[in-house]
């Protein structure tokens, strides 16, 4: 390469060297300049992983904390059995709705979802006829059970009178699974 070099006239060399410095500058601009921040975004990587290794850390140093309030919460609330649900959940439905004077014009058969770990929801059609206040009042006092009954679905209607509303209700009520079990359960899982 030297020979050639050597062999070339003076303007010969000089456009070389401005091909060679050109195609080296080129190079660069394509293939280097565009990874000079890297170095920086590997030290931001590093410092944020860092931080959330250390926030993990930190919750599991927790761990025995979360157990005692899960044992706490398991043990507050009441616990009806399994068998005992669907009705326990129609009963309290009865005995707001005479409370509350709300008419239950039919109810359809209850349906089972146990996909939570601690809770097993019980799930109602019913519908019922009743004043706008006598339905808030009903609705109101479902809210308060301590099944936390909701309301998942309504559809409302006028009755043909049109003093009434004819109200299609889907409820929801969660029960608490098993006391002993739920515990034992979310922890193997988690291993």
């Amino acid at each position: 390469m030297k020979k050639y070099f050597e062999q070339l006239r003076p303007m010969e060399r000089r456009l070389a060297v401005a091909v060679i410095v050109a195609v080296i500058l080129v190079f660069n601009y394509i293939v280097i300049w565009p990874h000079f921040n890297d170095w920086g975004n590997l030290n931001s990587q590093i410092s944020a992983g860092q931080q959330k290794v250390k926030m993990y850390q930190q919750a599991v140093a927790q761990t025995p904390a979360y157990e005692q309030k899960l044992k706490k919460f398991e043990n507050q609330g009441e616990f009806v059995a399994p068998e005992n649900q669907a009705i326990n959940f129609m009963l309290t439905i009865q005995a707001e709705s005479a409370a509350t004077g709300v008419g239950i014009l039919n109810t359809a058969r209850s349906v089972t979802h146990t996909n939570d770990a601690f809770f097993v929801e019980q799930i109602q059609n019913i519908s019922v006829l009743a004043t706008d206040a006598q339905l808030v009042n009903f609705l109101y006092q479902l809210g308060n059970d301590p099944s936390m009954i909701r309301v998942r679905d309504l559809e409302l209607a006028p009755d043909n009178p049109r003093q009434r509303l004819n109200a299609s209700l889907q409820l929801v009520a969660s029960y608490q699974k098993s006391p002993g079990k739920t515990l034992k359960n979310s922890t193997a899982s988690a291993k």
